[in-house]
């Protein structure tokens, strides 16, 4: 069987893989702006970006074009940036925490509660003083910093060293609860009933700004967070024993990756919704393209995330427009058959 944790990255890989990484993402990031109801050129998007935003000396350009760029489609493509590298860190550090290519941010049940904190407050129109329209994000982060509270503590009552299969016994058996819960809530809804399913579903649509100042925080936090763990997940990728071997408090580190995973993917869940498999295909892709050194694992990762589900907002927007798909129906429609092909090919290597 193919080792799946290859660390070596010559430094002439590492700079095509930056580059192939980051030129994904730039790609995506134009195309994202440009195409729409309104088509809008590529240089009039840089001059746009130069002029407000860099305040760089590049001219003016059309004004409806600078208000359809700066107020509807930029604030758009980053919040879905910013959701997708989230996303597929968490589950790059997963992966690796838990020695398994097929793990993702949704299995220690931190997307369920999340989802239970925005089904929530939709369903009793909650609207908290003060935060008025952060009330949704809020209490979906807050309920996901729950969860995974619940998660460690009952893994830590049963075994106190929190072994990966511990670990994911707790997520799975929370995640079946808060996914009855929502459930129910769906069965008993009313006028909210399709609010709801739409949340569920996924989005970036709408958001604006504000909604990628309440993502942005935890992304960058998270993600640096996971960055100083790289090393840790390195060893810890060839078994806990084997890491405590090389000075790893692995308890440690694991309640930190643990922590920073829920926050990426708790932030994630509350500005976008429920969408899948971005934590499960783009970290295992990345991996067979370049290696498993988390060192660069990680930030290939959020680049490579934060591209496909740009492009996968571009295709839900665009492929039946003006009707709008949710953004989750798109990466389930790749990420199931991409999710299959990964099961028969670790069959086919364990059979070989």
């Amino acid at each position: 069987m193919q080792r799946l944790f290859t660390l070596k990255l010559s430094k002439n890989k590492t700079g095509i893989a930056y580059l192939t990484a980051g030129s994904f993402l730039v790609a995506a990031v134009l195309l994202g702006i440009s195409i729409g109801t309104v088509f809008v050129p590529i240089d009039a998007i840089l001059r746009i970006i130069g002029t407000d935003i860099l305040r760089l000396p590049m001219g003016n350009a059309d004004p409806m074009y600078t208000s359809i760029v700066l107020n509807i489609r930029l604030p758009r493509v980053v919040l879905a940036g910013l959701v997708g590298a989230s996303l597929a860190i968490a589950g790059a550090a997963f992966q690796g925490l838990l020695r398994n290519p097929l793990a993702d941010p949704y299995t220690l049940g931190v997307s369920s509660g999340a989802s239970v904190g925005a089904v929530l407050t939709l369903y009793f129109h909650l609207a908290l003083p003060v935060v008025g329209i952060y009330t949704l994000p809020l209490l979906s982060i807050l309920a996901s910093f729950t969860t995974i509270l619940l998660v460690v503590w009952f893994a830590r009552k049963i075994d106190r060293f929190m072994k990966v299969e511990t670990v994911i016994l707790t997520g799975i058996i929370f995640s079946s609860f808060l996914g009855a819960f929502i459930s129910l809530m769906i069965a008993l809804a009313d006028e909210e009933l399709m609010q709801i399913i739409g949340w569920l579903l996924g989005s970036v649509s709408a958001r604006g700004w504000e909604y990628v100042g309440i993502i942005a925080p935890f992304t960058v936090i998270g993600s640096a967070v996971m960055m100083i763990c790289a090393r840790d997940l390195d060893a810890m990728s060839f078994g806990e024993e084997q890491a405590r071997h090389l000075g790893v408090n692995v308890q440690r580190k694991k309640l930190l990756i643990l922590i920073a995973g829920s926050i990426l993917t708790g932030a994630a869940v509350s500005v976008s919704g429920t969408i899948g498999f971005i934590g499960l295909v783009i970290p295992h892709l990345t991996r067979r393209l370049w290696g498993a050194n988390h060192k660069h694992l990680l930030p290939l990762s959020v680049l490579t995330g934060g591209g496909f589900l740009v492009l996968a907002d571009l295709v839900s927007r665009t492929v039946i427009a003006p009707t709008e798909l949710p953004i989750g129906v798109i990466t389930a429609l790749i990420g199931a058959p991409a999710f299959a092909a990964i099961l028969l090919r670790r069959r086919r290597e364990r059979r070989g």
